[in-house]
């Protein structure tokens, strides 16, 4: 998705709010069933059950619309894996290992994944992440994240902590969509847990020494 498009205004009335809302909806549902190429402002319009010219009021063209409904499905996304990955930090304390914040993530990611798996379908397969864009913009908070954690664990070698973070959140996205989309046939509980002696085992052997060591030696 290009990204160029913007809303030409925000809403003021209630009125106005509720037909925004409409054509949001509208437009994740012609994008999960016409996918990027066959979503259409004329469409949009229809399944919102308003006029184009009511919705070129708002938005100019269709990726502005998409662009709404991606960031936020992308901001629901990031507040919940950010809150479990925090909580779990906090509740297991300095000097446990990474198991528990990593094994809260991907139960939290495999929850928002499975509310709506037709549209991370589109999302994965038709919207591409491209530099500067939303999806990239979402996965570099995370790995912030991700490196701060390292850090205030006795990381001390920041470079090699934002490549340990970087490594581990392109891991974790790739696998846990896969068997969103894939349905390999075997239990979300056998993934989690071979997920998170992977991650968590990475994660754990980087620190192991007190720091992440920028040659691979811990």
């Amino acid at each position: 998705m290009s990204g160029r498009g913007a809303r030409r205004r925000e809403p003021r009335q209630e009125r106005s709010r509720a037909m925004v809302e409409r054509i949001v909806a509208a437009g994740r549902d012609v994008l999960v069933t016409r996918g990027y190429d066959g979503a259409s402002t004329n469409r949009i319009a229809a399944a919102a059950g308003v006029s184009p010219g009511s919705l070129y009021q708002y938005f100019p063209d269709k990726d502005a619309v998409l662009t709404e409904v991606l960031d936020r499905y992308l901001d629901a996304m990031e507040a919940r894996v950010s809150r479990e990955f925090l909580d779990s930090v906090a509740a297991a304390g300095p000097g446990a290992g990474t198991a528990p914040a990593v094994r809260a993530t991907l139960e939290a990611l495999l929850d928002t994944f499975g509310e709506e798996p037709d549209l991370l379908r589109v999302i994965v397969e038709q919207l591409p992440r491209s530099p500067g864009g939303r999806r990239a913009a979402f996965a570099a908070r995370i790995d912030d994240l991700v490196t701060t954690v390292l850090l205030t664990r006795g990381a001390g070698d920041t470079e090699a902590a934002r490549a340990a973070a970087w490594t581990v959140v392109r891991t974790v996205e790739h696998l846990t969509t896969g068997y969103v989309l894939e349905r390999p046939g075997f239990a979300r509980a056998v993934v989690v847990d071979e997920l998170t002696a992977l991650v968590a085992g990475y994660l754990d052997a980087r620190l192991s020494g007190g720091r992440v060591a920028s040659d691979g030696s811990s």
